[in-house]
């Protein structure tokens, strides 16, 4: 079946630096054959000049067209429809890479220009919402003219390949399936840490904040892979239903188990003195499943840190302090699993040392993209690496209180200087 990708914003910077490199990298793996790129931009666009400064030497300039239009204008949607000219035997895939109250208006007019028969599939970039109420009426709002079938809400997390791992080393090892419960794990992390501020994105994070922009959907995703139950036989298809039963085990977040900090420096970034924004939050949820009763889930995202690390740190409960209990699946960089282990030192003495036992990719092994992974899955109608409308909704669900307290000025805002380690300012009192 002959795919056209229809690219709203495909001058920006999301479209520029990972969707049309991912696009070059599919065409030229051979993974896509039939494939027509149709980009849309307010302005007129020198589509060959676009894609030289974004890649170079492509095999895509003969697949590129760029039509301009004004998007906030309904019958210029009429004219779209006949530009796309989609035929039955075809499918339309709508990239909206553009800010996402901008997006709720152009589904609406794509759905009133008829821009939504069957074969048309609608791929939406995070934030879902700012919170539960704003959630449930974008998803209701895009209901209107399209099914749930036909949208793909994107967390590019979940594509992943360490993230995928996650499922496959669960259920693919006995070692550690056997071991998945509260009677054996103590406790679990989900980090998400940069090194870096907000490297120039003011506007965007003075409206987001670290909860919005990286907790709600990634952290509480790769959370959902780690507590839902594993489909047997690996049935990809039904992930999005296992990861939807795990976080309505989730109680709804305490906020006074809930840490949110703001670095050094930041207020003058975004040129807002007494700006709240937090650019740090760590927070305690627990869930009501009985195999996790009693195991803290801990959730850390933070900016201008010591380190950078995306990474689930599972620790198995101890019988004396000596032991080593802690195994890691490394989201990014240096992809790869690990776990502690203490053994003895090589010699004549009685002595331990704590050593790695690990798993990671080879050098020469090259990793689809996190991008590359979500357009061939969405051209092949493959959603489990796609967020539903009811996980957006169960996220938000769980994190609405500490929304509410933070609007009512009920919690702190602590300020860390940069370079500080997550148990530094997570220990502030």
């Amino acid at each position: 079946m002959k795919t056209k990708l229809l690219i709203f914003g495909i001058t920006g910077d999301l479209s520029t630096r990972k969707l049309l490199p991912a696009l070059h990298s599919i065409i030229a793996s051979g993974a896509v054959k039939d494939l027509q790129i149709i980009g849309v931009s307010r302005r007129e666009v020198d589509t060959a000049k676009l894609l030289h400064d974004s890649l170079g030497n492509t095999k895509l300039a003969p697949m590129v067209s760029v039509v301009s239009m004004d998007l906030a204008k309904a019958e210029e949607y009429k004219k779209l429809k006949s530009s796309i000219a989609l035929k039955d035997d075809e499918q339309l895939l709508v990239y909206l890479s553009v800010p996402p109250m901008a997006s709720a208006q152009i589904v609406d007019f794509m759905g009133q220009a008829g821009i939504n028969t069957p074969n048309v599939k609608l791929l939406f970039e995070k934030p879902f919402g700012v919170d539960l109420t704003s959630a449930q009426e974008v998803i209701s709002r895009t209901a209107h003219y399209y099914n749930e079938s036909q949208v793909y809400r994107i967390d590019h997390y979940l594509a992943k390949e360490m993230a995928q791992n996650i499922v496959a080393f669960r259920g693919g090892n006995a070692l550690f399936s056997h071991v998945w419960n509260s009677g054996v794990i103590e406790k679990i992390e989900v980090l998400a840490l940069e090194k870096i501020g907000i490297e120039g994105r003011a506007g965007f994070y003075e409206q987001t904040g670290a909860l919005r922009d990286v907790l709600q959907g990634h952290l509480m995703q790769l959370l959902s892979l780690v507590l839902m139950d594993i489909p047997a036989n690996f049935d990809w298809d039904a992930m999005p239903e296992h990861r939807l039963k795990a976080l309505r085990q989730l109680e709804s977040a305490n906020p006074r188990q809930a840490v949110r900090a703001q670095y050094e420096g930041y207020q003058h970034e975004v040129d807002n003195p007494g700006s709240l924004t937090e650019t740090f939050v760590s927070l305690h949820l627990t869930s009501r499943d009985e195999r996790w009763k009693g195991v803290p889930l801990i959730l850390t995202t933070g900016k201008a840190l010591n380190k950078k690390s995306t990474a689930v740190r599972v620790y198995f409960r101890k019988f004396h302090n000596a032991q080593s209990n802690c195994l890691v699946f490394k989201i990014q960089p240096d992809e790869g699993i690990e776990i502690e282990l203490f053994t003895k030192k090589p010699g004549y003495a009685r002595e331990f040392e704590r050593r790695s036992l690990s798993y990671a990719y080879s050098e020469d092994e090259a990793l689809p993209d996190a991008y590359e992974q979500v357009l061939v899955d969405a051209i092949a109608s493959k959603k489990s690496l796609f967020t539903s409308g009811d996980e957006v909704i169960e996220s938000w669900r769980i994190l609405q209180p500490i929304l509410n307290s933070w609007e009512m000025a009920d919690q702190p805002l602590f300020i860390y200087p940069k370079g500080s380690s997550t148990h530094t300012i997570s220990s502030v009192e």
